[in-house]
């Protein structure tokens, strides 16, 4: 890694480029002078690592040597937009093959750039030239969509870059498109040497098996929906960035347009600055709110994935995840957003309310993207699944309700780790719960000078009750909704006759004298 730390040091103008950034063309063209002409390349760089500057060098590099044309294939039409500027900043003269391009001159240019969908029809309809086509880029080649084309290609070296090799679609593996994986440096490499900046996460613990899993292998837009809409999930959102990201540069992400508006009204209704972006927004009003947003040290922007590719802020400080994804590829191109270095930015804020972290590991983890490519099925069956992830869970109270037991030094209790214990034992499940009341009764009489003023406390137990509930339950494998219900009550009734009956002597034990009169 000393390479990069010298390149630190000399910071690159415009067209330069760093060391690892040159040790990844030279990789790359060494492939192109011992592996057939129809190989098909794949590259891997974490966003924030310069792909579409590697690759405009390569074109550059490419024309010089060889007598042949190159095609540079995206998805999007900004990103076309984009990659055609920095072509251009290169030196390479290049045409962009959109639904209105001209095509009688394109003798005249040496590059290409095209939108998948646009350069299929030009394909399809013998529009376009291809048989002098060499070398064939495709950025973000994880989406699936560019695999239709490569019939086109059978003589051309194909070049496919992204930040996770990882297919969108489990059914349709990279390894089945390309030939060999090149990895390049790591996130963890890239912030160490200060071209990413470090994410700070705070990582919230979320009940999401109400969330419907789609065709597609994420969670459905509607029951994402659903749940974040709620106005306890507005409110905790509201609250986790009022507690960590006040004031702060942030993005949120969201799934679906109508939780996203929704953030918009309660964020707006607590006079917060917002805006909200979809992809119903017209060319000029997407314009005018990035505008905003790039200019309001303190702008909140609420969208719905329209901004995980082609969209570079530095200057945002948070990062929101108001959703949970499935997505190995969509988890690091969110976060990868915030992760822009600028000026004395050298950490930005995530604050993730999808258990999103707990589901594929940190952001900037130490993965095996040459096991991932090889293996996407092996990878992606070890991912855990909500249920799995919530039994990890350690509840704890918030901390409006935690004030109310301030004299208790401990209110967590493990109905887990209890039944373990008990069933080892051969005793019965019931003393599981009959425990648990005798420690929600204790933290009650612990806080209070009456038994009027313990049973005021043990109403206000409601989740707390409620989320053991569920966990012994889950233990003893009943889930039907009456019998949780059932479970429920009884549970206050015996909590509450509990504490009359008892109070006197546990607070006589818990204070060395009986309650005063």
């Amino acid at each position: 890694m000393a390479e990069i730390a010298t390149a630190v040091q000399n910071k690159k103008t415009d067209k330069e480029l760093y060391e690892y950034q040159q040790g990844a063309i030279s990789q790359i063209f060494d492939k192109f002078e011992t592996a057939p002409e129809d190989h098909h390349l794949l590259y891997q760089l974490p966003t924030g690592g310069g792909k579409t500057v590697i690759f405009s060098e390569m074109v550059r590099q490419y024309l010089k040597k060889h007598n042949k044309k190159v095609l540079v294939m995206t998805h999007r039409v900004e990103l076309c937009r984009q990659t055609s500027e920095m072509l251009t900043g290169f030196g390479v003269t290049n045409k962009v093959v959109d639904s209105k391009a001209d095509l009688d001159d394109q003798a005249e240019y040496s590059c290409y750039v095209a939108m998948v969908e646009t350069l299929n029809n030009r394909l399809n309809d013998d529009k376009l030239d291809i048989s002098d086509v060499g070398l064939v880029i495709i950025d973000e080649a994880h989406y699936n969509s560019f695999t239709k084309l490569f019939k086109f290609f059978e003589k051309s070296f194909i070049l496919g870059v992204t930040a996770t090799p990882l297919s969108s679609n489990k059914e349709l593996p990279m390894k089945g498109n390309y030939d060999e994986l090149i990895v390049g440096e790591t996130i963890e490499s890239l912030i160490e040497n200060d071209f990413l900046a470090r994410a700070e996460v705070f990582q919230y613990d979320m009940g999401l098996t109400s969330l419907e899993i789609g065709s597609n292998g994420d969670y459905t837009v509607k029951s994402s929906e659903d749940l974040y809409s709620s106005p306890a999930m507005l409110e905790k959102l509201l609250k986790a960035y009022e507690k960590h990201s006040k004031g702060k540069k942030t993005l949120i992400f969201n799934n679906g347009i109508n939780t996203s508006i929704n953030v918009y009204h309660t964020f707006n209704a607590a006079g917060l600055p917002i805006m909200h972006l979809d992809n119903t927004a017209t060319k000029k009003q997407r314009a005018q709110i990035l505008k905003w947003f790039k200019e309001t040290p303190d702008a909140i922007l609420t969208s719905v994935s329209i901004l995980t590719t082609g969209f570079d802020e530095p200057t945002i400080d948070t990062i929101i995840l108001n959703r949970a994804t499935k997505s190995l590829t969509l988890y690091y191109q969110m976060i990868g957003r915030g992760s822009r270095i600028l000026n004395n930015k050298s950490k930005f804020t995530v604050i993730d309310l999808g258990n999103n972290m707990y589901r594929f590991g940190p952001w900037g983890a130490d993965l095996d993207w040459q096991t991932i490519f090889k293996s996407p099925n092996f990878y992606m069956d070890r991912i855990a699944d909500d249920e799995t992830i919530e039994g990890r869970f350690k509840h704890e109270m918030p901390d409006e309700l935690r004030e109310e037991f301030s004299k208790s030094e401990d209110v967590y209790f493990d109905i887990k780790q209890v039944y373990v214990d008990a069933t080892s034992k051969g005793e019965s499940s019931k003393v599981v719960l009959e425990r648990s009341i005798e420690q929600h009764a204790k933290i009650c009489i612990e806080n209070s000078e009456d038994v009027y003023d313990a049973l005021g406390l043990a109403k206000m137990l409601k989740d707390d009750i409620d989320q053991r509930i569920q966990t012994y339950a889950k233990c003893i494998s009943r889930s039907t909704g009456n019998f949780i219900i059932w479970l429920k009550d009884d549970y206050k009734k015996k909590l509450n006759a509990y504490l009359r009956q008892n109070f006197d002597e546990v607070f006589e034990k818990i204070h060395g004298h009986p309650p005063l009169d």
